[in-house]
This record gives C-alpha cells, sequence and structure tokens, in this order.
C-alpha cells in the first residue's frame, strides 16, 4: 500500500533547491499492524524532518503530472495527489477523495511538506515500481525534483540488494529526468541501532540475552545479526535458520543463567512475532526454572525516525 504523511508549508522568500521527497519500502503484510505502524512511523520521520529544518522553501504548485511546467498555487490552497482512494491517510481530505483525476486536484487548503510516504515490496494492489511512480507524480506535482527511498529492512538480503533496485530501476525509467530516485542504505545499516536495541532491554531483569531474528539462508547473511547480537552482549537465535531459539535457551541453561531474556530483532508486531510469544510459552513449560521474558520488537518511536533521517538525508 502507498501512504502519504505531509508535515506544514514553510515559505521562505529564497530560491527553491533541490527539493526531496521520501519514501520508506517494507517488505508487506497481511496483517494491518505493520502498515499502521508504517503509517504511524512515517509521521514521526516526517516530524523529524521538520525538527532539522529539512522542507524549508517548499512551496504549493499547481501542476499536470504529464507536464514539467509547474505554476505556485494561492497560500490557502492544497494539493490533492492524484491516486487511488484509500492509498492515501495523511488527513481527512486526502481520505474522502474518491476519484482518480488525471491531474492533481486542488482544495481549499495548505499544501503541507516534507512530504513522506509508504511503500511495500510486496502482497500490495500494485508493484513496487508503480507505487514508486505514483509517489513520484505527486512528489513532482508538489514541486519535488529528488526522493529519497529508504528500506526498512533489517538484513541486507535479497530484497535488499536485488529486488528493490530492480523495482527503482523500472521506476526510473518510467519517470525518465522529472525526478531523481535515490536508493539510500537499508535502515540496518545505520551503526546506531544497536544503542536502539539495547534501550529495548531496559528495565528486564535477567542474567542471559538472546537476539532472536528472522534469519537468513544466504552465506553470509545472518552476520550483521551476529555483530548486533556481540554488541549487546547477547547470543543470536534465528526463527528460520538454526540455531534456533530451542538451542540458544538450551546453551544458556547449560550455562547456569536462569533468567532469560528474547528480544525480537523485527521492526514491527505481527503474524511472526505472535508465533514466537507462543513458541515460548511453550518452552516455558519446557524450562520449568527459568524465567524467559519475552521483549518488544523495535516498534515506532522518535529514535528509530531519527536514524532513518540520518540515512534519507540527501
Amino acid at each position: 500500500m502507498l501512504t502519504i504523511v505531509r508535515g506544514k508549508l514553510k515559505i521562505l522568500n529564497i530560491a527553491l533547491p533541490l527539493s526531496s521527497a521520501y519514501l520508506l519500502i517494507s517488505h508487506g503484510s497481511r496483517d494491518p499492524r505493520p502498515h499502521q505502524a508504517m503509517a504511524r512511523l512515517a509521521e514521526r520521520v516526517r516530524s523529524q524532518l521538520e525538527k532539522r529544518g529539512w522542507g524549508q522553501g517548499a512551496i504549493n504548485y499547481r501542476c499536470s503530472l504529464n507536464s514539467p511546467i509547474s505554476q505556485p498555487l494561492a497560500p490557502d490552497q492544497e494539493l490533492l495527489p492524484s491516486n487511488r482512494a484509500g492509498y492515501f491517510q495523511a488527513n481527512r481530505v486526502l481520505q474522502r477523495a474518491q476519484a482518480k483525476p488525471a491531474t492533481p486536484t486542488v482544495v481549499s487548503r495548505k499544501c503541507h511538506y516534507p512530504l513522506v510516504g509508504t511503500a511495500t515490496l510486496e502482497l500490495a494492489d500494485t508493484a513496487l515500481h508503480e507505487q514508486i511512480r505514483q509517489f513520484a507524480s505527486t512528489a513532482v506535482a508538489g514541486g519535488c525534483n529528488q526522493i529519497q527511498l529508504l528500506p526498512l529492512f533489517l538484513l541486507p538480503g535479497v530484497h535488499v540488494r536485488e529486488d528493490i533496485p530492480a523495482e527503482v530501476a523500472l521506476a526510473q525509467r518510467d519517470l525518465g529526468e522529472a525526478v531523481a530516485l535515490n536508493l539510500r542504505p537499508h535502515v540496518g545499516a545505520h551503526p546506531g541501532l544497536g544503542r536502539l536495541l539495547a534501550s529495548q532491554w531496559s528495565g528486564v531483569d535477567m542474567d542471559g540475552k538472546i537476539l532472536l531474528s528472522h534469519g537468513s539462508r544466504r552465506v553470509g547473511g545472518n552476520q550483521p545479526v551476529e555483530a548486533v547480537a556481540q554488541e549487546l552482549e547477547s547470543v543470536a537465535a534465528y526463527w528460520s535458520v538454526p540455531p534456533t531459539l530451542e538451542e540458544q535457551i538450551q546453551v544458556l541453561v547449560a550455562r547456569g543463567h536462569k533468567r532469560i531474556g528474547i528480544l525480537p530483532y523485527f521492526l514491527f508486531s505481527g503474524g511472526i512475532t505472535d508465533a514466537i510469544a507462543q513458541k515460548l510459552d511453550i518452552l516455558q513449560t519446557e524450562f520449568p526454572t527459568v524465567k524467559l521474558t519475552l521483549g518488544k520488537p523495535i516498534g515506532t518511536s522518535d529514535i528509530l525516525a531519527n536514524l532513518i533521517v540520518d540515512l534519507i538525508e540527501p
């Protein structure tokens, strides 16, 4: 799905610089919770961008999506993006949109900047490159000439290395020179992610720690997880490949640990984190003398939003 979150308009009497819109790309899920979390995260990213002074100098524009010529709008008008109803959740005006106009619709409100959107690689109504193209059309209509795309993935697997770059290339081919698409590093590449994860342990009574990731079958694909686990003074376990959660619990129990904390190395709650919780209930009965405590996924926070802003800085 594709959603848009907008910030407040700021008009400066200066020449308009290179102006970026921002698109956060996640995997996609049939569970509504990750999509809802993405919308909240996009709003936090927009807020952090505003706090850093980005998006200033943006002005209202009226332009045809098929025309490179843009004209300023009156200050009391807002640009309503052209797209499917329901794709946009920024405000009530967008939620009420029903038509699919060939050009942006002007309504009586102000345009908001910076422009932050979300898209999914899988399980969407349209392919990612088409979601990017639609978002780019909205961004160009709003006066942006660059889009910073950030993969919200923790590991540099096939999706990050191959699938997303291929979709971005298709979108750039369709868009031509109207807007530049800049693919930024995936969120798991930020060196500050370990500190964010460390804060997740705060207040947990434990003498052993397990960092639980989905895991990758690609050779070397789990090395980033091992590095983060070492930084957190924990051991790594994986949901889909060995060593499993049960195996690592056995290792820690053999070392004499009695209070073990498990931190899911996942961005948001969803089907897998539900399954982990159910599995842990079973494991607790298998290890009755050990206290097993399950932490929360990373979730939405200003800390994560700031890491994202670091990575999407043009």
